[in-house]
């Protein structure tokens, strides 16, 4: 039932806003003309907004319509123009792009469809009555589904190739880390919450520290590790608290150590194998890295390529008065940020707004060090103004300057020669 319930394009994000010059009217009937496709797609008529408001209704579950004007009223209203000029741009764009699909397509993703979230026919004509949904709208959001992986999977077949080079720099970049298996220990423990217990396995075990020795030993006073001998495989160092990871790593193979309190209980430890550092050859990982970098290049592509798709389509979009949205060329925004609080922007608002977004977008530049082929953006952060210690620290190293130098006149102009120039480095810091 999700697959119905949810907008088959939401992964259409809209990002841009264009302002269409000579754009052609909305004809009277519509409340929304798309240029583009075909003619009976682009032509959205108020019979069209009015059957998708009532599923909308129906999908949130609202038992009645909400009162006009309302929050709840305004979103649905959005959601239902939204869901129409989606639907408009895929069929434009797949038509654009030479992307059909038949009859069998359609069918077999209904089969799928109806095989995967439905038990019977009969829930299936039931969720149909329920969501306001008729055999045409069906097909149709079946056929937007079967469009947009097609447009999808030819946008991300366009993405540009990983290059050789850039695998090998990705495994340069991360083979210290990525790529080195740190040492490892394979560790036989005996673990009791009585220390005599302990100190009684460890004297059986020195007359006997024969793998069958152990299973004597384990078996009698650590149950909990009896299965392997005690055995524990391929313990790593940076998993490890102390005094443990001292004790295991600092260890001779064959020596007994311990009891050892850890926590509740005591612990008496044997290193029976070391495994070195091991870093794994540029042959060994080479496929795994070229998945990696293709992954994130074909979604980094196919973002850049969304973004292009919305603001061409936005153009392409005039809406009628009481209609318009951000995917309309002739929407005319508040310039205010999604989601602020209107009392942000009010003089004297009656409920104040507990927190308010920035008058200005702060930059968030890559930290120095950070970028690199694996994190090509690097690590980001807002810029802040210039810290409140060095300015208290340059005015300080100013004054005690003029002051050694014995002139009173001489230690006030340099504290505010110092204040001037904290101030125009932070102005220029949090620019």
């Amino acid at each position: 039932m999700v697959l119905f319930a949810v907008v088959f394009v939401g992964l259409f994000v809209v990002f841009a806003v264009a302002e269409g010059l000579g754009a052609p009217s909305v004809p009277a009937g519509d409340i929304a003309l798309v240029s583009g496709p075909p003619s009976e797609i682009g032509h959205i008529s108020e019979a069209d907004y009015k059957h998708s408001l009532e599923q909308q209704e129906a999908q949130t579950g609202v038992k009645k319509p909400p009162k006009e004007g309302s929050k709840k009223a305004e979103e649905l209203h959005k959601s239902a123009v939204g869901e129409l000029i989606n639907a408009a741009w895929i069929f434009g764009e797949a038509e654009e792009l030479g992307i059909k699909v038949t009859n069998k397509e359609v069918e077999a993703e209904l089969a799928k469809v109806k095989k995967e979230s439905f038990k019977t026919e009969k829930a299936f004509k039931e969720f149909k009555e329920k969501s306001h949904f008729t055999d045409e709208d069906v097909t149709k959001r079946i056929e937007l589904q079967v469009l947009s992986n097609k447009i999808r999977e030819k946008i991300t077949k366009e993405t540009p190739p990983v290059t050789e080079s850039e695998l090998m720099a990705y495994y340069e970049a991360e083979k210290a880390t990525q790529f080195t298996k740190k040492p490892t220990r394979d560790v036989r423990v005996i673990v009791n919450e009585n220390k005599k217990e302990v100190e009684a396995a460890k004297k059986a075990l020195e007359a006997d520290n024969s793998e069958a020795g152990w299973k004597k030993a384990t078996k009698k006073y650590s149950p909990t590790t009896a299965s392997q001998a005690g055995l524990q495989k391929e313990i790593s160092e940076e998993f490890l608290t102390e005094p443990l990871k001292k004790d295991i790593f600092k260890a001779a193979t064959g020596e007994l150590i311990g009891p050892i309190k850890q926590e509740k209980n005591y612990l008496l430890l044997e290193v029976v194998k070391l495994h070195p550092e091991k870093v794994q050859t540029f042959e060994e990982v080479k496929a795994t890295i070229e998945s990696t970098l293709k992954q994130k290049r074909e979604e980094t592509h196919f973002s850049e390529w969304v973004a292009g798709f919305s603001s061409k389509w936005t153009a392409r979009t005039q809406c009628a008065a009481g209609f318009t949205t951000e995917q309309c060329a002739n929407y005319k925004g508040s310039g205010h940020p999604a989601g602020a609080p209107e009392a942000c922007y009010e003089a004297n608002p009656k409920t104040p707004a507990k927190e308010c977004p920035a008058p200005v977008v702060q930059n968030q530049p890559a930290l120095p060090g950070t970028v690199s082929v694996s994190k090509p953006e690097g690590e980001r952060k807002v810029q802040r103004p210039h810290p409140e210690e060095t300015t208290k620290s340059a005015k300080e190293g100013a004054a005690g300057a003029a002051g050694a130098a014995g002139s009173p006149e001489a230690s006030e102009a340099a504290t505010k020669a110092a204040e001037e120039a904290a101030a125009n480095s932070g102005g220029e810091k949090g620019k």
